[in-house]
This record gives structure tokens, C-alpha cells and sequence, in this order.
């Protein structure tokens, strides 16, 4: 190999080792926007309308401003899961009774669904609201992601078995996705088609914001991963944090006593 080759190669490797360095240290700047004290043992996020949610002592509210709604249901246990994408039909997950609520706006019972009184046996540990009056579940004992009909108390399903166990999990109408116990990332549509979206960095928390992007945490350090090579760090006030919540540009962490609203612009 001539010495001119070789001193190409070399540049070569250098820029792209440079590339690759400044795509993974490269910071996320995050514009404080406001703060509030909050008394609450989980924060679950905001809606379109302005309006937080929260759960104390099992309690789950809506708040905004002097208006609070509450609702509870202690002869179900701990709420597993909140669901407020749709805020006109939020959902409400008891996993150890087996037990799916829906809420309206104003967190009044629309229907209660026992799983375990389905003609087809369904023990469901992942939910979310999917289209079309169904919802997303993930059946354990088959192991497949399905979808269920809450009014025609009909469930179908939509995915080959799952041969790793689920690590985290997040919806929206359309899409399932789910990290494994590799870390290996998935999305499933309503369709049933399973598209492999890479491995992911280990990670405490995670919030998925599309098939391309999503924030995470390790050791109280917040990330952001665009594709799947460049992951930059955000840096926010807060050493420690219970919780981040993200929605159109604005990343919420919830502390143990408030909760701290940045502005971070993702390209």
C-alpha cells in the first residue's frame, strides 16, 4: 500500500472517529420554562387541554387551576397503568385483579372490563389506547401483543408469540412499541407487521417519542437518541428525579416535591 493511500485512510478514520465522538457527547440544551410544587406520589403527564395528572394514595386527579377531579377504586388494588392519550377516554390498569376502567373528562366510570371474565382467557400485563374502541394488550398467556374490542367484548390477535420478556413498554393509536430483555427495540401496528427499530442503550427509564427517537435515563443522567448513533445528553438543574414526561417540546420532571418544565427542541 503506497504511503499516499495510507495517509488518506488514516484522515479518513480520524474524521469518522470524530464524527462518531461528537454525535455521541454533543449536549442537548434545555430551556427552564417553569416549575410548580406538586403533592403527588406519580406524576403520569399532561393533556392537550392544560390539565395534569397525577396519583396520591392510590387517588388518581386531573388539576388545572382551582379545578380537580379525583378518582378512586380501592377494592382494585394499585393502579398499574395510566393511559391519557385520549383524555375524553382515559384508561386505568389494575394488573393484579385483571381489571381495564375507562374514565371520561371528567374521570366518571364509562365501563370497567374484568379480563378474567372474558370468554377467552386473558391475563394482561402491557395497555394502552389503541383505534377504533379497541385497546392494546399484551396477553401472557400467549405471549402476542392483541387488540380488544371494549365494546364488542372482542379481542383478536395481531403478533407471532414474543419469545423475550418485555423490559418497557409504551403505546399510541397505531403502534405497540416494546424493549426487550436484550434491549433490542420493536414496534408492532395495528396490522400486526413487527418492524426492528435496533438496540438500545441500557437505560433506568425511557420515553419513546417516535420510531426514531427517544429519551432515557442511567443514573439520574437524561439522554436523548436520534436514529441509532447519535445519542446526546440533556442537561437539566435536577441531580436526582423520580420521573421525565415529554409532549410536543416540553420535558417535565417530576421530583419529589415539584415539577421543573423545560423547553428542548428535537430537529
Amino acid at each position: 500500500m503506497s504511503k499516499t493511500i495510507r495517509q488518506i485512510l488514516l484522515v479518513l478514520f480520524i474524521a469518522c472517529s470524530f464524527s462518531t465522538f461528537f454525535g455521541q457527547s454533543q449536549k442537548v440544551n434545555a430551556s427552564l420554562i417553569s416549575k410548580f410544587k406538586i403533592d403527588a406520589d406519580e406524576f403520569i403527564g399532561y393533556d392537550s387541554f392544560g390539565y395534569s395528572y397525577q396519583i396520591k394514595n392510590n387517588v388518581f386527579s386531573k388539576i388545572k387551576g382551582s379545578e380537580i377531579f379525583e378518582y378512586k377504586n380501592v377494592s382494585l388494588g394499585n393502579i398499574t397503568k395510566v393511559d391519557i392519550q385520549n383524555p375524553l377516554k382515559i384508561v386505568l390498569f389494575y394488573e393484579d385483579f385483571n381489571v381495564v376502567v375507562l374514565l371520561d373528562n371528567q374521570l366518571n366510570k364509562m365501563t370497567e372490563i374484568n379480563f378474567s371474565q372474558n370468554t377467552n382467557p386473558i391475563v394482561v400485563s402491557a395497555i394502552g389506547m389503541s383505534t377504533q374502541n379497541q385497546l392494546w394488550i399484551f396477553n401472557t398467556l400467549n405471549q402476542q401483543i392483541c387488540l380488544f374490542d371494549y365494546l364488542k367484548n372482542e379481542y383478536k390477535t395481531v403478533s407471532i408469540p414474543l419469545t423475550e420478556g418485555i423490559k418497557y413498554y409504551q403505546t399510541d393509536f397505531n403502534t405497540f412499541y416494546w424493549i426487550d430483555r436484550k434491549n433490542n427495540w420493536f414496534s408492532c401496528d395495528i396490522f400486526g407487521k413487527i418492524s426492528s427499530l435496533g438496540n438500545v442503550s441500557d437505560f433506568d427509564k425511557m420515553e419513546i417519542i417516535s420510531s426514531q427517537k427517544l429519551i432515557f435515563s442511567k443514573a439520574n443522567l437524561l439522554y436523548l437518541r436520534e436514529n441509532t448513533n447519535t445519542i446526546s445528553e440533556i442537561e437539566v438543574l435536577e441531580k436526582t428525579f423520580d420521573k421525565f414526561y415529554y409532549k410536543d417540546q416540553i420535558l417535565s420532571i417530576f421530583t419529589t416535591k415539584e415539577i421543573v418544565n423545560y423547553k428542548i427542541v428535537t430537529p
